[in-house]
This record gives C-alpha cells, structure tokens and sequence, in this order.
C-alpha cells in the first residue's frame, strides 16, 4: 500500500508535468496559494485532500496509486516470515511459482485442480505476503526483482530440497530439448564470479523466452523446468579418499 508522503511526492510530479502551478492548484481548490504550499511542503494530508488535487489534475486516483506502487523498489529476496508462509500451504506454494512465471488465474485454474474461488484466494493471500499487487480484474504485477532468488537456507528451498530434488534428478534427461551436464573443475576464484554472471544470463534468457512464448497455442509450448547451480564441492565419497 502507497504511504500518504508517496503519494504526494507522486502528485508533484504529475503537477509539474502538467505545468500547473501552486496558484493554479490553489485556484482550482479555493485555498490561498501559501496554504496549497506549505500542505505540499508537509507531505502530509488526507486521502480525500489527495483525492481533491487528482480532480484538479483530471487524473484517477487508482492511476496515482499505482504509478506510486510501480515506482516502489521491487524484492530481490523474501523474509524468512514470508517464506515460512508460501510453504504452508502447498496449493499456495504452486499457485506462487506460477506468478513467478507469470501465468494468469486463467492458466493457473485450466491447468490445475484448482477453482477459480481458490486461484483468487491464492492471490490475495500472495497479495498480503507482497509477492504480488493483485489489480482489478484478478490481474497481478509481480512485485519480485528479475534477480529474484529464494532465500538459499530458507523454507522454500528446504521444501525443495526434501521433496523435488530426488523427483528432478530421476528423470534420464533424455527427452526433446533435455540434457544434463556435470563439469568439474578447478578455477581461479577470481573468475568463479564470471561464470555465475554467465548463468544468470541463461536464467533471464530462458525466463524472457518463456514471456514471449505466451503468445503460442498451447499445442506448441512444453513445460520445462532449468537448473543451474555451481558451488565449489566434490563428493564426499571422493573426499574420504583424500590425503
């Protein structure tokens, strides 16, 4: 939710890209113009005072909020709170990697056992935990930074770990479009950054593809799920085997 002083920051803005000026604004609010200036100078004031300086800008005060709610910065990682309280619920949990991907209830309801009652209770609830901001129309803007990660100890990943990692792995990766590569190394540390830069590049790449891709007819998309990890570690029956 915009705070009062956003807002108002926001409304100077709009009133300067509209070349009004305080006494212009005073005039259309029948205030004396040093009372519209130091009200401004505040930051402060009723909603309805807000809702008044929008009439006389002829601009819609859901427009104000949500240009104040895009320009907030977006998560580039959860709180243990809010992770805690995406994994406890596993329809939650499903109906959250989906807005990860950006599907809309539509997607989500046709492709799940879930109603359409419960998508919109799903994105509500993500709407409190601020993953989302849910918008007329069960529409969603996506709250999350594209660097966006999983706290690496955190719930989520502890859920994955315990019970999609295993279900990952067991797959031959064999199929259309699959595979699976394991390379082992010794690098320089200095350099072990370049190639995380590298993947992150693949991550959005693909995440990008999956955006543009929308657009097909679901007879020519495939669900794909890509994993990239490096870390430095060996196994630890090798280790065993060290001098």
């Amino acid at each position: 939710m915009s705070t009062t002083a956003d807002l108002v920051i926001a409304l100077k803005k709009e009133l300067k890209a509209a070349q009004m000026t305080y006494a212009d604004l005073a005039t259309a609010l029948g205030m004396a113009e040093s009372s519209v200036k130091r009200m401004l100078a505040k930051g402060d004031m009723p909603l309805s005072r807000i809702d008044a300086i929008c009439r006389a800008l002829k601009l819609d005060f859901a427009d104000l909020a949500r240009r104040v709610a895009d320009a907030q910065p977006l998560l580039a990682q959860l709180t243990q709170e809010q992770e805690r309280a995406v994994v406890a619920d596993k329809k939650l949990l499903l109906v959250a990697i989906c807005v990860l991907s950006q599907w809309t209830l539509e997607q989500i309801v046709s492709s799940y056992r879930l109603s359409e009652a419960e998508g919109i209770k799903y994105l509500v609830q993500l709407d409190r935990i601020g993953i989302i901001e849910l918008r007329p129309l069960n529409r969603y803007r996506l709250k999350l930074a594209k660097t966006f990660r999983w706290r690496p100890h955190g719930p989520v990943m502890g859920y994955f770990r315990e019970n999609a990692l295993l279900d990952y792995f067991s797959g031959g990766f064999d199929g259309a479009g699959e595979g699976l590569l394991l390379v082992h190394g010794s690098v320089s540390r200095s350099l072990a950054p370049s190639f995380m830069e590298r993947m992150q590049r693949v991550a959005q790449d693909f995440a990008q593809q999956h955006l543009a891709d929308q657009k097909l007819p679901d007879k020519e998309r495939e669900g794909y799920t890509l994993l990239l990890g490096m870390r430095s570690w060996e196994f630890e029956a090798f280790t065993a085997l060290r001098r």
